[in-house]
């Protein structure tokens, strides 16, 4: 009979502490990103209740002996500003499950998408930028600086 009790018990108890390990925090995403191609570090804060990210490391900083700068900004006032340091991730807001509302934006085309963010496990997350709607976009992983 004491079996019968205390089972309902165990069984609540291990469903509880399962929650909890894959739960995320809107947190999570804060701290150091490699790209994809491991050829640049991005740092995730948050700001004002709402999260950003810069490049702070390139690989690569200088070209032909100078700094990268971002020469296909579509605001020509800003093409002359060093791509380490350019805010890439902008206004990003936490839905519970996705980090959500934001944007990035690709320093190689000069262009701002619409972007999520998911985190895939502790040491992955997945960049999604895209034009109208989710579906028509493109994804990128990016690993956990240690």
């Amino acid at each position: 009979m004491k079996k019968l009790i205390f089972t309902p018990f165990i069984v609540l108890f291990c469903m509880i502490a399962s929650t909890d390990v894959f739960a995320q925090r809107a947190d999570d995403i804060v701290g150091e990103w490699y790209t994809t191609e491991k050829d640049a570090k991005i740092e995730i804060y948050k700001s004002s209740g709402k999260y950003n990210g810069k490049i702070v490391w390139l690989k690569e900083p200088k070209e032909n002996g100078k700094l990268k700068v971002d020469e296909n900004n579509a605001d020509k006032s800003k093409r002359a500003q060093p791509i380490q340091g350019l805010e890439l991730l902008s206004d990003f807001e936490w839905n519970g499950k996705v980090w959500e509302n934001g944007t990035i934006y690709d320093p190689s085309s000069g262009k701002t998408y619409s972007c999520t963010i998911k985190k895939k496990d502790d040491e992955t997350i997945d960049v999604r930028g895209y034009i109208g709607i989710s579906l028509a976009g493109k994804s990128v992983e990016w690993t956990k600086v240690k």
